[in-house]
């Protein structure tokens, strides 16, 4: 069995640690004796969806994020969003997050259009949202990272959120959500990098992407003590900080 996974911008986007969700996954399925491919796909160059079954898109700067977004118009941006609608598993980050969406809208100048995969807006903010973020979900369980973002996002009807945050900020510091999933993807603002402290999420991604295309998997258990051991100490700072 192999898993072949896609970076989206691993040069242009990849900021606050970003890189370790690649990490994370690849190790993860190596851990398990999974044939592991893993290769950026960047500026200018096409996107065949047919050719991986996991997709991760990080964070970046402005000035990268207007190039990511003009790069995603027209047929690299039409054949993401369709894979999404087909099911593809698909991360993304702070800016990737907002790129998924409809558009984000600066504070100065044009809104920056996304690709309309995730019924979401992003807008430019006053305020900046840092540290440490506890999430609750339904069927992940607590998710922790780290936030450090000035843009709010704001959701439609067309997707759920990730979680409820119990420390943090999340997606705009007014409706106490965190995050967005549609389908198989889930967008979010959870730097730090997410995946090494959370080996739940990092196992339910690389599950959805072994069962889309070789059909019905199930991951052998792993020795995560040092993964819970760094999820539960960023629960731990997080609380004696609010305090």
């Amino acid at each position: 069995m192999d898993l072949r996974i896609g970076w989206l911008y691993g040069q242009e986007m990849n900021i606050y640690g970003d890189r370790g969700n690649v990490m994370a996954l690849v190790r993860r399925a190596e851990w398990r004796g999974i044939d592991v491919q893993a290769a950026t796909v960047g500026l200018g160059e096409p996107l065949d969806p047919d050719a991986w079954d996991l997709l991760f898109w990080g964070g970046g700067q402005d000035r990268e994020q207007i190039a990511v977004s003009h790069d995603m118009q027209g047929d690299k941006g039409a054949a993401l969003k369709q894979a999404i609608k087909d099911g593809m598993p698909v991360l993304a980050v702070c800016g990737g997050y907002q790129l998924l969406g409809r558009y984000y809208r600066p504070f100065d100048g044009d809104d920056l259009p996304g690709i309309g995969a995730l019924d979401v807006v992003s807008e430019a903010g006053h305020e900046r949202f840092i540290g440490n973020v506890v999430v609750d979900t339904d069927d992940l369980g607590t998710l922790v990272g780290f936030e450090n973002h000035s843009g709010k996002t704001f959701l439609g009807e067309g997707v759920r959120p990730l979680g409820s945050v119990r420390i943090g900020r999340g997606n705009n510091g007014q409706d106490g959500f965190e995050g967005a999933r549609y389908r198989n993807t889930i967008g979010c603002y959870l730097h730090g990098a997410l995946l090494p402290k959370n080996p739940t999420l990092a196992d339910w991604l690389i599950e959805r992407a072994l069962e889309r295309r070789h059909g019905p998997a199930s991951l052998a258990a792993l020795d995560d003590t040092f993964e819970r051991q760094a999820h539960d100490g960023v629960i731990e700072r997080a609380i004696a900080l609010r305090r």
